[in-house]
């Protein structure tokens, strides 16, 4: 099943955010994700409440850092203005920037 254009977007901010740590760290999250969580990087959009778990479980409240750094590339790569609200959770973050897209019908 191909991914929306979202899907796409969410993960290469996903990935571009893991990046800014370094190649190697970002390696062993994904490892990490995969021998822990079950969850392979090509299917973190689709599981993106198991991937804020995951990433809870394995930075505890360090994961808010990464979550705001995904959360900003997100923007970034949709041409949207940045809007730093704490009182935000991660999810309701990607959600909010979901339904503010308009759908993609060609393909």
């Amino acid at each position: 099943m191909p991914q929306n254009n979202f899907s796409k977007i969410l993960l290469a901010a996903v990935e571009e955010s893991l990046s800014s740590l370094g190649d190697s760290p970002k390696q062993a999250i994904l490892f990490h994700l995969e021998a822990s969580f079950k969850i392979k990087k090509e299917h973190i959009p689709e599981n993106i409440t198991e991937f804020a778990k995951a990433l809870e479980k394995i930075f505890g409240p360090g994961a808010l850092y990464l979550e705001k750094l995904i959360v900003k590339c997100l923007y970034e790569k949709l041409g949207l203005e940045f809007e730093d609200v704490e009182s935000r959770d991660f999810l309701e973050c990607v959600d909010n920037m979901k339904k503010r897209l308009p759908p993609k019908r060609d393909m």
